[in-house]
C-alpha cells in the first residue's frame, strides 16, 4: 500500500486558517508547500516512503500505523466544512460526497468482476493446454470445446464429455506425461518470474532499539531488512495487517494488481495445490484502493480508506466462488478489524455488483453463478449426523496438522540459502513434485476446481453415469479397489503437497486445495455408507477440511450452499464446520493466515487472541513503560516560556530516527513531568526541515501557547489531548484502548500524582504480545 496515510491532529481547522495568514507572509517562497502542510498535515512518512527505492534496506519504518481516533475527528472537520457551505452548487457537492461511498463500491465490484473474468478464462484455457487443445478453436478450453459452454454466450450445444474436437497431444502415457510436466514447469517459471518483479525491501517485524529491549540490557541494533514479494501468496495476511491499521507501502499498487492477476493465471495452470480465491481477495483490494484514491475523503483519511477496502474484500470472494453473501461474511469474519454497519451495507453492494457483472460475463458458460451445482435428490437422516461429526474431526485434524507442518516447513526449508535466494528454483521443485505425484492419479490430474466438480457428482443422475468417478463406483466395476486407493492417495498427496506449496513465491491461495482434500476424503467415507449419495459426504467433507485450515464458520457455511446450491444441507455443514474448528483449535489456536503473518513477519494486533493471553498473565500497564534511556530521549521539558531551542528538537529527532521507528514522537511535559501534549515524529521533522528553512539555526521554537508574529511556531502540530491511562491499570485496559479505539500511542501516568511515566506505541504492544505467544 502506498504510504499516503495522513497525519492526524486534533486541533481545530479554523485555527489553521489564522495561522496561515500570519505565516504565509513570511514564507512566500514556499507558499504552496507551506499551505499544504498547514491544511492537510502531510507527514514525513509519506515523503520518505515515496522516495524509497526498491531494494533499499530500511528499518522498521515501512510498518507505520494510522491513528483511527484522530482520523475520525479529521473526518468530522471535513464533514462540517462540506455541509456548512451554502448554495446549489455546494448542495450538489454534498450529495455527491454522501453518495461517493456507494459509487466507489459499485465501481469496485464491477471492475473486480471484469478482472476475474479474464483470469478465469485464461487459467481454464492454459490448464487444458497441458493435455491438449481444441481443434475447432485453440482459444477454447476442453469444456467449452466439447460441451459448447462458451463465455458471454452460454451453452450452445451438448456434445458430451467424450468428443473428438479436443485433441490430446499423444495417445501414449509417457509422451502425454512428459508434455504435461513440461507445460507445468514452464507455467510455474513464468508465474514465479513475474512475481519477482514485485520484490521490495521491507524490515523484519521486530521493533527497533528501545522497544524489544524494554526490560534492561544494552540497546539492540535496528532490525535488518528482509525481502518481500508483493504479489506472492494469497495476500490475505498482508490485507489483514493493513486493515488493522498498519501500512505496507506499495502493496496495493497497480503493478501489484497486474502481476497478481497475470501470475495467478499461470500459477493455477500448473496444477499445483493452490487456488486463485485468495489472490482474488488481494486483487479486489487493489482495485478498491485504486478506485478509492480518486475520492478525496478516502485518499486523505486512513480510517475511511480502510472502510472501503473492507468492502472491496467482499467482492473478491464473491467472484471467486459466485458467493455474494458469503463474500460479505468472509470480509467481516476473517479479514476486517473495523466493520461498522455502513461498511456492511457497502460491502453488500460491492459484492452484489461483482456477482451481477460476473454472471453477465458468464466465464463458465453455464449462465449461472453457482459453480458446483448439485441436485442429490436424497435427504439425510439423523443417523448420518455421526458421519458428519467424523468428517468434522477429520477436517480439524487435517487443518491442525497442515497449519503446524506448513509453519515448520516454511521456517526450515526456506531457511536454506539456495531456496531463500532463488525462489524460482523452489517453485520449479514444487511443480515437479506436484506433477510426479498427482498425474498418475486420474482424480487429481485435473485443475483444483475441476477436482471438486468431479467429486460432487451424483451417480444416480443419468447425465453423470459416464464420468470417471461414476464408472468406478458402479456395482459392476472391476476397479473399485483401485478407486478406493486413488481416493486415499489423493487425500494424502493433497495434504503433503499443500504443505510444501503454501508460501512459495507465486500468487496462490489455500482454499481450493483444502476443499479438494476434504472432497476426496468425504467421497472415500461415502463409499461405506449406503442409501445416500457419496457426493453429499464429499461436499460436507470439503467444508470441514477448509474450516480446519481457515477456522471460518458462518461465512464458510454460507459459501458452501452458495457454491453448490444445496440449501437442504446447511445443518450437516454447520455440524462438520463447528466440529472441525473445535478440533483444529485444540491442536493450535492460529489459523493458516495467522501463522502466515508470523512467518512473513507482519505486525498484527488480534484483540481476541491477545486478550486471552493477557488474561492469563495478570500484569499491569506499567509492564510496557520504556527504559529510562528511551523516556529521556522522547521527553521534552518545556520551560515557562513555552519555547525550546531548535537544536534540542533536532537532537531529539535524530534520537528518534536512531530507534528505527518513524511513527513515534515526543512527549511535552512541564511543572514536574505533567503531560502537556504529544508531537509525532512526522510533524516534528516536517516542521524543522520545511517550515524551519526560514528561521535561524539557533531560533527558539514555540510548542505551547499562542504564538506572536514572527515566531517559529509549531504548536499547531502538537496533540494537546492524548489519551492517558494510569500505569497501575490492568493490561486489559491497554489492550481494549488500542483495539477498540485504534490508538497509535497511549500515555501512562503515575498513580496519585498524574506525572507522565511512560508512552506506549502500538508496535511496542504488538511486540509484547508476540513475546507472550512464544
Amino acid at each position: 500500500m502506498e504510504s499516503n496515510e495522513r497525519s492526524h491532529l486534533l486541533q481545530a481547522q479554523n485555527g489553521h486558517a489564522q495561522y496561515a495568514d500570519r505565516r504565509l507572509s513570511k514564507v512566500r517562497q514556499q507558499d504552496e508547500e507551506a499551505s499544504s502542510i498547514i491544511k492537510s498535515h502531510v507527514t514525513v512518512e509519506e515523503q520518505e516512503l515515496k522516495g524509497s527505492t526498491v531494494g533499499e534496506r530500511l528499518p522498521y519504518n515501512d510498518y507505520t500505523t494510522i491513528d483511527w481516533l484522530h482520523d475520525l475527528v479529521k473526518d468530522s472537520y471535513r464533514l462540517r466544512f462540506i455541509h456548512g457551505r451554502k448554495g446549489l452548487r455546494y448542495q450538489l457537492a454534498n450529495l455527491f460526497d454522501d453518495a461517493s461511498g456507494w459509487i466507489a463500491a459499485a465501481l469496485i465490484g464491477t471492475l473486480t468482476a471484469c478482472v476475474a473474468f479474464v483470469v478465469d478464462i485464461a487459467a481454464a484455457l492454459l490448464s487444458d493446454y497441458k493435455t491438449g487443445y481444441c481443434t475447432k478453436n485453440p482459444l477454447l478450453n476442453r469444456e467449452a470445446c466439447c460441451q459448447g459452454k462458451t463465455p458471454l454466450l452460454g451453452a450452445t450445444s451438448e456434445v458430451g464429455v467424450d468428443c473428438t474436437a479436443f485433441h490430446e497431444w499423444s495417445g501414449s502415457y509417457a509422451p502425454r506425461f512428459t508434455i504435461y510436466v513440461a507445460f507445468a514447469l514452464a507455467f510455474g517459471i513464468i508465474s514465479s518470474s513475474a512475481t519477482m518483479m514485485t520484490k521490495r525491501s521491507l524490515p523484519a517485524a521486530s521493533p527497533g532499539t528501545g522497544d524489544k529491549n524494554q526490560f534492561g540490557g544494552p540497546p539492540q541494533p535496528v532490525a535488518s531488512g528482509k525481502s518481500m514479494y508483493m504479489a506472492a501468496g494469497s495476500g490475505i495476511p498482508e490485507i489483514k495487517t493493513i486493515l488493522s491499521g498498519f501500512v505496507i507501502p506499495n502493496f496495493l499498487d497497480f503493478k501489484v494488481l497486474f502481476v497478481k492477476a497475470f501470475g495467478a493465471i499461470f500459477a493455477v495452470s500448473t496444477g499445483m495445490c493452490l487456488g486463485k480465491e485468495g489472490p482474488f481477495v488481494h486483487i479486489s483490494t487493489c482495485i478498491g484502493y485504486l478506485v478509492a484514491r480518486q475520492f478525496p475523503k478516502y485518499r486523505d483519511n486512513g480510517r475511511k480508506m480502510r472502510e472501503i477496502l473492507s468492502a472491496a474484500c467482499a467482492s473478491g470472494l464473491s467472484v471467486a466462488f459466485g458467493a455474494p453473501i458469503g463474500g460479505v461474511l468472509f470480509s467481516y469474519e476473517e479479514i476486517s478489524t473495523y466493520f461498522p454497519r455502513k461498511v456492511l451495507w457497502r460491502a453488500f453492494l460491492c459484492s452484489l455488483f461483482a456477482a451481477m457483472v460476473l454472471k453477465a460475463l458468464n466465464p463458465t458458460g453455464t449462465g449461472k453463478l453457482v459453480l458446483f451445482e448439485t441436485h442429490y435428490g436424497t435427504s439425510y437422516s439423523p443417523v448420518h449426523y455421526l458421519i458428519f461429526v467424523v468428517l468434522g474431526v477429520a477436517g480439524g485434524i487435517f487443518g491442525g496438522l497442515f497449519c503446524k507442518l506448513n509453519f515448520i516447513w516454511s521456517k526450515w526449508f526456506r531457511s536454506f540459502s539456495v531456496i531463500k535466494n532463488y525462489p524460482v528454483f523452489e517453485v520449479f521443485l514444487v511443480v515437479l513434485a506436484t506433477a510426479l505425484l498427482q498425474y498418475p492419479n486420474p482424480l487429481t490430474r485435473e485443475p483444483g476446481d475441476m477436482i471438486i466438480k468431479n467429486l460432487l457428482v451424483d451417480c444416480r443422475n443419468e447425465a453423470s453415469l459416464g464420468s470417471w468417478v461414476c464408472r468406478h463406483e458402479a456395482p459392476d466395476s472391476n476397479d473399485h479397489d483401485s478407486y478406493i486407493g486413488f481416493l486415499l492417495y489423493g487425500t494424502l498427496t493433497k495434504l503433503v503437497l499443500t504443505i510444501i506449496t503454501f508460501g512459495i513465491k507465486v500468487p496462490s491461495g489455500v482454499i481450493i486445495p483444502a476443499l479438494d482434500a476434504g472432497a476426496l476424503f468425504g467421497r472415500l467415507v461415502g463409499q461405506y455408507v449406503g442409501g445416500i449419495s457419496p457426493g453429499i459426504f464429499a461436499m460436507v467433507g470439503a467444508a470441514a477440511f477448509l474450516a480446519g485450515v481457515s477456522r471460518m464458520t458462518i461465512s464458510l457455511c454460507v459459501i458452501m450452499f452458495e457454491l453448490t446450491g444445496e440449501l437442504e444441507y446447511i445443518v450437516p455443514h454447520m455440524i462438520a464446520i463447528l466440529v472441525a474448528k473445535w478440533v483444529a483449535d485444540s491442536l493450535g489456536k492460529e489459523s493458516v493466515y495467522d501463522l502466515a503473518q508470523a512467518v512473513l513477519g507482519h505486525p498484527f494486533l488480534d484483540a481476541d487472541h491477545a486478550m486471552r493471553a493477557v488474561q492469563k498473565e495478570a500484569v499491569l500497564a506499567e509492564e510496557l513503560i520504556p527504559p529510562k534511556q528511551t523516556m529521556d530521549e522522547i521527553t521534552v521539558v518545556v520551560p515557562g516560556s513555552n519555547k525550546v531551542p531548535r537544536s534540542v528538537l533536532e537532537q531529539k529527532l535524530e534520537q528518534l530516527k536512531a530507534r528505527g521507528l518513524m511513527d513515534a514522537g515526543l512527549v511535552l511535559v512541564q511543572n514536574g513531568s505533567m503531560l502537556q501534549g504529544y508531537i509525532a515524529e512526522g510533524e516534528l521533522e516536517f516542521g524543522l526541515t520545511e517550515l524551519g528553512q526560514v528561521y535561524d539555526a539557533d531560533a527558539e521554537v514555540r510548542l505551547l501557547g499562542d504564538a506572536e508574529e514572527g515566531e517559529f511556531d509549531m504548536s499547531h502540530f502538537v496533540d494537546r489531548t492524548p489519551i492517558t491511562v494510569c500505569s497501575k491499570a490492568p493490561m486489559e485496559y491497554v489492550l481494549e484502548l488500542f483495539g477498540k479505539l485504534g490508538l497509535r500511542h497511549l500515555m501512562l501516568t503515575e498513580e496519585g500524582t498524574g506525572r507522565l511515566v511512560g508512552v506506549i506505541i502500538k508496535k511496542r504492544l504488538v511486540a509484547y504480545l508476540d513475546d507472550l505467544h512464544e
